[in-house]
């Protein structure tokens, strides 16, 4: 059937909506698939609205560029049936086994928005009630890969490192890359925006150079420096990884296959030989135990093996945030200061060069560690990283109190003395976003006190800073009300024996 077309910015999903008669004489139902034959075809899901015409139809603003329409065509409109890949939806919710071919036509469907939110709602519920093993797992790890551009270099090996998050103001990133590439290896690093925590390793490179380049770029500044510090969202690798975790996120839920895959999937996407897992362990963290930590790394390690990377985990202390910032410009500037010498925080120090050591010793160093710190220590890190900098548009003169956080600040005192029990990542990271951060790059929090140091009462545990005041005094309000840190004398209880007359 021939009908008029309408384009409304209603879903970021492919959506027609069609009049109950209209949809009737082409035999769909609302929920149903149709398909939309203009300069190209495009599946959209139906809904069926009383608020579209006879002989029109609307469609959501993304169809406009799959269609190739305008405003007022005629466009051809007809049923369109499900697509095979969700019976096999269907049988992964039934425990079995999928082959490589099913697992393809998944992805492939996801990507050319043939599956909608629904049925991909179903297939990571699926995966994350019956999971993968690990032939399967790489198979959806290649057909992630195969829906986006692969980076080709010309000199071998490719190093990388990849931190499973969960843990706040873990900026060890450009100084693992700068002592690394210091050594003279190549380590193209692709990183995240925050997802659900207040400061992705972007969010806080970007305060200081462009993240946002292509593939080429990538190749370009990491075969000539050595290393890079990139966003991976603005390439096309992997891409419906990215899809998938649009979905994934409102869910509030992370399959183990699907986070090994989109991990993997980027890895083998930049044509990565050598990679270092960071698994941030602890309580309040995506990965709570010590034995969950080394049922990951396996996974990690065996994951791998298959698709020809050879894969080392790192399992790390993540009782606590590291260092003491949190949040983009004071993240930026904690970082800085360690490759310009500052000897604290150890923690950030002692977890960059661990990590990196174990790099330098896959390439074939010994003692990886004391060499890592070597080459912090000696100012060679700082210089590469001024190099990278410098190639990705920023300043190469650069230092750290260049970078100034939010002009806002308040103070979270103590309300009583004792020693620093605990602290709750989770409710630092929910002071941080209410004070603005990641978006508000001056937004954060900076700690004064750790686990295990004393706190006398009125003494100060920590400062919230941000652009916004409004913003800073919600944020303290919440502090208020979260109490993040858990303050306990050495006296836990006292116990005496009742007296006797």
């Amino acid at each position: 059937m021939n009908i008029k077309v309408r384009f409304l910015n209603i879903s970021a999903e492919p959506t027609a909506l069609m009049n109950a008669e209209d949809a009737q004489k082409i035999g769909a139902k609302d929920n149903d698939r149709v398909r939309i034959d203009g300069k190209r075809s495009a599946i959209a899901l139906l809904n069926v609205s009383e608020i579209v015409g006879p002989g029109e139809v609307v469609l959501s603003v993304c169809l406009k560029g799959m269609t190739g329409a305008s405003d007022g065509d005629e466009l051809g409109i007809s049923y369109a049936s499900s697509p095979e890949s969700v019976r096999s939806i269907r049988r992964k919710m039934d425990g079995e086994r999928l082959s490589k071919e099913e697992i393809r036509a998944i992805v492939m469907d996801i990507l050319e928005n043939r599956l909608s939110k629904i049925e991909i709602s179903a297939w990571l519920t699926a995966l994350y009630i019956n999971g993968m093993d690990i032939e399967e797992i790489a198979d959806f790890t290649e057909a992630m890969v195969d829906t986006g551009d692969r980076v080709e270099f010309s000199r071998s090996p490719v190093y990388d490192f990849h931190s499973m998050g969960g843990v706040p103001g873990n900026k060890v990133t450009p100084i693992v890359v700068a002592i690394a590439a210091a050594a003279g290896l190549m380590l193209p690093k692709t990183s995240s925006r925050a997802i659900s925590s207040a400061c992705g390793t972007s969010d806080f490179v970007e305060t200081f150079c462009d993240v946002e380049m292509d593939a080429e770029t990538l190749r370009r500044i990491s075969e000539e420096v050595g290393g890079v510090l990139a966003w991976g969202g603005a390439m096309n690798l992997a891409p419906v990884d990215d899809l998938v975790i649009k979905v994934e996120h409102p869910l509030g839920i992370n399959p183990r296959a699907q986070m090994l895959a989109s991990i993997l999937s980027k890895k083998l996407a930049i044509g990565a030989t050598h990679l270092v897992v960071d698994i941030p362990t602890g309580a309040g963290t995506k990965v709570p135990t010590i034995e969950v930590a080394k049922a990951y790394a396996r996974d990690f390690m065996d994951l791998g093996e298959k698709l020809n990377i050879h894969v080392e985990c790192a399992i790390t202390y993540a009782d606590q945030p590291v260092g003491s910032a949190i949040g983009p410009k004071l993240e930026a500037r904690e970082c800085i200061r360690i490759l310009e010498g500052c000897k604290h925080p150890a923690s950030v120090i002692e977890k960059a060069c661990d990590i990196a050591g174990m790099i330098l010793e896959m390439g074939g160093m010994v003692n990886g560690g004391e060499r890592a710190r070597e080459i912090l220590d000696s100012g060679a890190a700082m210089k590469k990283f001024r190099e990278m900098v410098a190639a990705q548009k920023g300043d190469y003169d650069i230092k750290a109190d260049d970078i100034v956080p939010g002009e806002f600040v308040a103070e979270v005192a103590s309300v009583n003395s004792g020693y620093v029990h605990s602290i709750s990542n989770k409710d630092l990271v929910s002071i941080a976003k209410a004070a603005g951060a990641p978006s508000d790059k001056g937004a954060g929090i900076l700690l004064f006190k750790k686990k295990g140091q004393r706190v006398e009462k009125g003494e100060v545990l920590f400062e919230i800073y941000g652009d916004n005041k409004a913003k800073v005094e919600r944020a303290k309000e919440l502090a208020a009300k979260y109490k993040p840190y858990d303050i306990e004398g050495m006296l836990l209880k006292r116990i005496a024996a009742p007296r006797t007359r």
